[in-house]
């Protein structure tokens, strides 16, 4: 150039030095780039914007990754970002390496970086050859992406828990600036090796390495003799040196090897194979970076190892203690399922039983020991002993609790125990009358059970119940009589089906009252493995709960199906097309009345009237408060529906007492203050009555759902 000529452009100089520019915008996720950079990608040389997908397509995809945790770094360090980058074609081969040279910034308010550089493409030895692979990482700072790699490997193999998460790591990890296409690690056995798992090759390929003797001459039965490592960073170093089994690798077509032992505590646990499709030179840094993962590798293989070996003695102690579900049931089914969450041994005390009765009848039980201990579980065999042997001597189910508890007490509160390590357990006990499908109920601080009846409605039934097993050795266990009617299921089960996921009891309960009713058919093995899927399967993690504590709990559940065609005993009995609710509130627990009116918005819950419904609840508040004011007496509560469908149904409400002395209205002027709810049943009800009982008295209204509001009784 002579003196006083002017500069030329800068897009010129830059086109003369085949130097591109390029500018990337993460916010966006576009990449924009000239000319002569759009040549360097292997694109046609005119300016363009491709997107992250389309840039990153032409790229390695290690140095893509790279290029990440460099730009950020730079960021960090307010330095210059410089990247060597391998360019790849469709067939994804190495056309170029180019150079880039940026400055990039952070927008806070967008989030994101933007980049504007320079790309030029180096001269250097082709990537696949030895002499590249020796050469400076693709990045230009070797030590900087090695710790940058060797972090997130040994972040990511230290959160895995079991042994197939430490190998989907392992072949997942993308080492810098080489990394192997074929993964193998194996295991020790007696005196031979074993294939833990590989990754690379094809199903069954590892047939001819399964159960190799430790003696043959293969470089990973080696390295565990040895405790040293085998390179062979070419395929006839490895012919030679092992010509004997060269003929087993040789059809996998890779370039080289590494064999590394897997050890821990000085011990040789195994070896781990990493191939490689090109020649590496197995530098010092690369040695490097190899053993530290191997080292790493190993610690994750023994934890995992620790951990399943200490979940296979959980779940075999446990369900050694589960009793397989007895004989056939006339009439009706049984389910059941248990699941242990807990890590390590982190064994739990809930149990299921089924017990057959001297009467002919079965007894149900269900329970939870405090504690995920080993303390808990032998607690929990010992209780379901005993609760076993009380069963069988024939006593209610109030005496077999009060006698449990008894004997939890003593086993738990004697003189030597640590304070700190007292237990008490819950538990639901249930005797059953196949042929009647009597349901004699006691409980023990459990959660209630559920019934699901014929048409799909699901309701929680309220329970007597006492204090939990081994807290008062005189604590009394009262009986609740429920009637399970054909087409019905019982659900019992530990608070964990209920809490696991950050649920408290009521959003638990919801939950599960979700698959209940939706499920369909009476296949009680469908429904018990619908119950776990929505607490532990894919479906947990769209049902969180409202609580931060995502804890999770042992899980048992218990259900019970009483046929609707028949009751084994040669009688048919088809399902009713009755919807049936009963409770007893005695004068002591007038609290009663509002699980009673809870009772009767759940078995109204698809009526389509919400006056009718509140009518009802009204209705029913005035004649069970009548029954506790009025007389001495209980008053027994039966709510029924009846009817082939929406539109025709009938809900009928009886309220029984053992009083004689019957209501009358009041009249005007009079001063008594009986009377009042007869009225309104007159006001409010399509149809009702009093009928005098042998001993006592009967209470009932009627409500049709067809009626309208201002309708009476049909003639």
């Amino acid at each position: 150039m002579r003196t006083g000529e002017p500069l030329p452009a800068v897009g010129e100089v830059l086109a003369a030095l085949a130097t591109g520019l390029w500018h990337w915008d993460t916010a966006t996720g576009l990449v924009t780039v000239d000319a002569e950079a759009a040549r360097l990608l292997g694109l046609r040389a005119e300016a363009t914007t491709l997107t992250e997908v389309q840039a990153r397509a032409r790229m390695h995809p290690v140095d893509w990754n790279e290029i990440t945790g460099v730009i950020q770094l730079a960021v960090a360090e307010g330095t210059l970002a410089e990247v060597r980058i391998r360019i790849m074609d469709e067939q994804n081969r190495v056309v170029r390496v180019v150079r880039s040279r940026s400055k990039p910034s952070y927008d806070p308010e967008r989030r994101a970086f933007v980049l504007i550089g320079a790309m030029q493409e180096v001269t250097e030895p082709s990537p696949t050859t030895a002499a590249a692979r020796s050469s400076t990482a693709v990045t230009g700072d070797w030590r900087r992406s090695r710790e940058a790699f060797l972090l997130d490997a040994g972040r990511a193999l230290a959160e895995a828990r079991s042994t197939e998460e430490v190998l989907r790591v392992a072949a997942g990890l993308s080492m810098p600036g080489f990394s192997p296409d074929g993964l193998a690690v194996f295991g020790v056995e007696g005196d031979r090796l074993k294939i833990i798992g590989h990754h690379g090759q094809q199903p069954g390929d590892e047939g001819p390495f399964s159960h190799m003797s430790l003696a043959t001459d293969y470089p990973a039965a080696e390295v565990v003799r040895t405790g040293r490592a085998v390179y062979l960073s070419t395929p006839e170093r490895y012919r030679d040196r092992y010509p004997v089994t060269w003929p087993l690798a040789a059809h996998f077509g890779r370039q080289s090897w590494a064999f590394l032992p897997l050890t821990v505590a000085g011990r040789t646990m195994g070896a781990w194979m990493a191939a490689f499709a090109y020649p590496v030179a197995f530098t010092p840094d690369e040695r490097s970076v190899l053993t530290t993962v191997a080292r790493m590798l190993a610690q994750a293989l023994s934890r995992a190892e620790a951990a399943e070996s200490a979940r296979e003695l959980t779940d075999g102690l446990q369900r050694s203690m589960l009793p397989k579900l007895g004989p056939e049931i006339p009439g009706m089914s049984v389910a059941a399922r248990y699941v242990p969450t807990g890590g390590g041994l982190q064994v739990g005390g809930d149990w299921y039983d089924m017990i057959p009765l001297p009467n002919g009848r079965l007894a149900l039980v269900i329970g939870d020991v405090q504690g995920h201990d080993v303390r808990a579980a032998g607690l929990m065999g010992q209780l379901r002993i005993a609760l076993r042997a009380y069963a069988s001597e024939g006593h209610r189910p109030d005496a077999v609790l009060s006698r449990a508890s008894r004997f939890l007490h003593g086993m738990t509160y004697d003189d030597d125990q640590d304070p700190g390590d007292l237990r008490f357990a819950t538990c639901l006990y249930a005797e059953v009358d196949p042929k009647t499908g009597a349901l004699d109920i006691a409980r023990a601080g459990h959660p209630d059970p559920a019934i699901r009846m014929a048409d799909g409605t699901v309701m929680a039934r309220r329970t007597d119940g006492g204090l939990p097993l081994g807290i008062d050795p005189d604590a009394d266990y009262p009986t609740t009589r429920l009637t399970l009617e054909p087409g019905e299921t019982m659900m019992v089960c530990t608070d964990g089906l209920l809490e696991t996921g950050g649920h408290d009891l009521d959003t638990g309960w919801q939950r599960v009252r979700t698959i209940l009713e939706a499920h369909r058919g009476d296949d009680l093995e469908e429904l018990a493995d619908a119950l776990v899927q929505a607490v532990h399967g894919p479906s947990s993690h769209h049902t969180p709960g409202p609580l931060a504590d995502r804890r999770e709990d042992d899980i048992a559940v218990l259900l019970l199906h009483r046929e609707g065609d028949g009751c084994g005993c040669g009688d048919t009995v088809p399902v009713p097309q009755v919807r049936r609710t009963m409770l007893s509130v005695a004068q002591a627990e007038p609290e009663r009345v509002a699980v009673a009116r809870e009772q009767l918005r759940d078995l109204l819950h698809d009526w389509p009237s919400p006056d009718q419904i509140d009518s009802a609840v009204l209705l029913l508040s005035e004649m069970l408060t009548n029954v506790l004011v009025h007389t001495d007496a209980d008053a027994l509560l039966l709510a029924e529906i009846h009817g082939e469908g929406p539109g025709t149904r009938r809900l009928r409400i009886e309220v029984t007492d053992t009083s004689d002395d019957l209501p009358h209205k009041r009249r005007p002027g009079e001063l008594a203050s009986s009377g009042r709810g007869l009225m309104l049943i007159e006001l409010l009800a399509d149809a009702w009555g009093v009928d005098p009982r042998g001993e006592g008295k009967s209470i009932w209204f009627e409500l049709y759902e067809s009626a309208t509001d201002e309708s009476s009784a049909p003639s």
